[in-house]
């Protein structure tokens, strides 16, 4: 689960990190408001969205050389004016595609006298299996970008999960980013409350982009981007409650709603699979032949028929999906409850698009009969190759 940058900056606020005064703004009568509670002079204006690059950003409906979602403004007036212009525009951003996302909330906060930008994020690191720090002292770029062009400017810190993080990871870090004086003192509190954020509050990713010195020699959180582990939100109800279900794809949260694990794609074929892995190889193979996945959907080891139905509607829902391939393994999963589910759901939503089903394991034949039985317009298949060939076939025509 994703939170927006107010929302992460308050979060980080309470475990002691410094950050900029600042508040959200959710509706146009809020602007005023928001900028008598600032000092100024300077105000900087966010657009709140859950994608990146805000700053690089386009608004669908200002001009193309307009300013980005990130504003700086220089006094009252023009952080009202700045404010007024992005509220309510679509934002488009490398991480938006180019559908973009309308801005919706917009965040006001006290401009910042920086002298040095740098890049900070925790997150775990499938290489050593930890939680670990990656530094870098080229912060306000995309990482990703400084990853491709100069790696030796990325550094991983490790972090012992039995002690913690340690005075030896501390400097570590201090070197990596290449700090001294009053920053270096700075970064022996900073580290250790964003590792102890991180950890209590079961975050996935802390990304703090830039991490900045200022001319007075202290350190700043100037950005924040936070994910959390959506399996240990249980332990955390005040965090649920800052989910913004306005930044999510319908399907996604309907698909929630009924513990299907689903993901929205680009493609036109959707997939309907049980097990992860299963479903990350359906999806290869129709990209192998020539087409791509408008899904990535697991209905799970133990689904009902009325699980099945809801998966089947939700790929339904989809106006890209111009064909739909249902592929079961049954082990644990039974491929007549799949075969039940699917009957049910073309009875209630009907059938628009070609629907090929390939079922193998547990009751198949069952499930083949509970097919062939209810006179649906469906493809059978053999085996996966066999499936994702029928499936592209009929979507080309």
């Amino acid at each position: 689960m994703n939170i927006h940058e107010y929302q992460a900056k308050a979060l980080l606020k309470q475990f002691g990190a410094p950050v900029s005064d600042g508040v959200p703004i959710l509706s146009p009568n809020d602007i005023d408001k928001a900028i008598a509670t600032l000092p100024g002079p300077v105000y900087v204006v966010k657009s709140q969205i859950h994608a990146g690059g805000r700053g690089k950003g386009k608004f669908k409906e200002l001009a193309e050389d307009a300013k980005g979602g990130v504003r700086v403004c220089f006094s009252a007036e023009e952080a009202k004016e700045n404010a007024a212009e992005m509220l309510g525009k679509t934002l488009v951003t490398q991480q938006t595609g180019p559908a973009g996302k309308q801005v919706n909330r917009l965040y006001l906060e006290d401009g910042a006298d920086i002298d040095q930008e740098l890049y900070l994020s925790i997150l775990v690191d499938r290489e050593n299996s930890k939680v670990s720090f990656v530094a870098s002292t080229e912060g306000g770029m995309d990482i990703e970008t400084v990853a491709h062009d100069t790696p030796e400017k990325i550094h991983t810190i490790a972090i012992d999960p039995l002690k913690g993080i340690v005075d030896n990871d501390i400097a570590a870090l201090n070197k990596a980013f290449k700090l001294t004086g009053q920053a270096a003192k700075d970064g022996e509190t900073l580290f250790p409350l964003l590792y102890n954020a991180y950890v209590d509050s079961d975050m996935s990713l802390l990304e703090i982009n830039p991490l900045v010195t200022l001319k007075n020699g202290h350190l700043a959180v100037l950005d924040a981007k936070v994910s959390f582990d959506e399996n240990a939100l249980f332990r955390h109800p005040d965090i649920v409650e800052l989910r913004d279900e306005t930044e999510e794809d319908a399907k996604e949260i309907e698909a929630s709603q009924h513990d299907l694990a689903y993901i929205a794609l680009d493609g036109d074929i959707g997939c309907m699979v049980n097990g992860a892995g299963l479903a990350m190889a359906t999806m290869d193979i129709i990209q192998l032949y020539g087409a791509s996945p408008a899904n990535f959907l697991d209905v799970g080891g133990g689904a009902t028929t009325e699980k099945v139905t809801a998966a089947f509607k939700i790929i339904t829902s989809d106006p890209n999906v111009k064909g739909i391939l249902v592929n079961i393994f049954g082990g644990i999963m039974r491929c007549d409850v799949i075969a039940e589910g699917v009957v049910q759901a073309v009875e209630e939503v009907g059938l628009k698009v070609p629907l090929v089903v390939r079922l193998e394991g547990t009751k198949v034949e069952e499930g083949k009969a509970i097919i062939n039985n209810s006179e649906l317009n469906v493809i059978a298949a053999d085996d996966l190759d066999d499936a994702a060939q029928k499936i592209v076939n009929a979507v080309k025509g």
